[in-house]
């Protein structure tokens, strides 16, 4: 008797300790992946002077060399000083971006203006074409699913020269339309909502009808409702996606008055550092309340749809 209870001593300190060693490595982990994203906003608050100093020599290196043709490999001796607490608090930032330079305000709602009509009516057609591919199986059907698939996973710089052409074709370019219009036909969305749908038993759509309900009733009244997780885990995904686009207007749009604020901050100067760093922190506000608000949705959605078979 006394052997087992020693015996489940034993493994209970085990496991204690093994808790606390994997609790202490995603510790590590998360303080890692969170750092630049702290970095960021205790550095939009410090002064141009203390940043210089911090970070000058990294920038100052860079800008010199940004318009030379030459490839080099440097080796710096020189340490970079990491600081998690500005010496003084200032705002001077904050207010150049927000009141005295109103293009940076006006990149932001370029941002907002692009990504949210991309959002709204990606998800639109992606549940038409979606509740299409659950509901009526067909040969033809799922040949374009498979289309489907294979768009999905090729990377966007693969298609970027077609759509540039087929924006030539329509004359899209140098509008927001040209953003527009390729991403709101996206085949990721239409995937996950099918996948999605395809889950739903077809004995309560059976009942559904024997109740007298069309299709569109069974659409609007059955697929959508059951289809709130999936749908808020698309609209965060394609948010967050479509948020930190740089290829598509650099190549869609050559008015920089079009561009969204990610290009900006692909485009630090010397001169711009510390703006950078609130910019920065601005630009990261809407993607992060996003994902705290709809974590839940997210999670359950993907996890969801992973799971379906067929």
């Amino acid at each position: 008797m006394k052997e087992t209870v020693q015996v489940k001593t034993r493994y209970k300190k085990r496991g204690i300790v093994k808790k606390i060693v994997l609790t202490f490595i995603a510790a590590i982990f998360a303080i890692s992946f969170l750092l630049p994203t702290i970095l960021t906003f205790a550095n939009s608050f410090m002064s141009e002077q203390e940043i210089s100093s911090n970070y000058g020599v990294i920038f100052n290196d860079y800008s010199s060399k940004a318009d030379s043709t030459e490839r080099t490999v440097t080796y710096r001796t020189e340490t970079v000083n990491l600081k998690l607490i500005p010496d003084k608090v200032v705002g001077t930032q904050y207010e150049t971006v927000l009141l005295k330079s109103p293009d940076y305000l006006m990149k932001f709602w370029n941002s907002v203006f692009l990504t949210v009509p991309i959002m709204v009516f990606q998800i639109i057609i992606a549940l038409g074409a979606a509740y299409s591919f659950a509901r009526f199986r067909g040969r033809v059907k799922e040949i374009i699913f498979f289309l489907y698939l294979v768009l999905m996973l090729m990377p966007y710089q693969v298609t970027l020269v077609p759509n540039y052409i087929v924006n030539n074709w329509f004359g899209l370019l140098d509008t927001r339309w040209s953003i527009i219009m390729p991403g709101i036909f996206a085949p990721f969305s239409v995937y996950l909502l099918t996948k999605y749908m395809r889950r739903i038993p077809e004995s309560v759509i059976e009942a559904a009808k024997l109740d007298g309900a069309n299709e569109w009733k069974i659409f609007w009244h059955i697929a959508l409702p059951l289809c709130k997780g999936p749908i808020a885990s698309v609209a965060i995904l394609v948010f967050i996606d479509y948020w930190n686009m740089v290829e598509q207007p650099l190549i869609m749009m050559s008015n920089s008055a079009y561009h969204p604020l990610s290009i900006f901050l692909s485009q630090i100067n010397n001169g711009e550092i510390g703006l950078a760093f609130a910019v920065a922190t601005i630009y990261m506000v809407p993607p992060i309340l996003i994902f705290l608000y709809g974590e839940e949705y997210l999670v359950d959605g993907i996890a969801y749809a992973s799971s379906v078979k067929g």
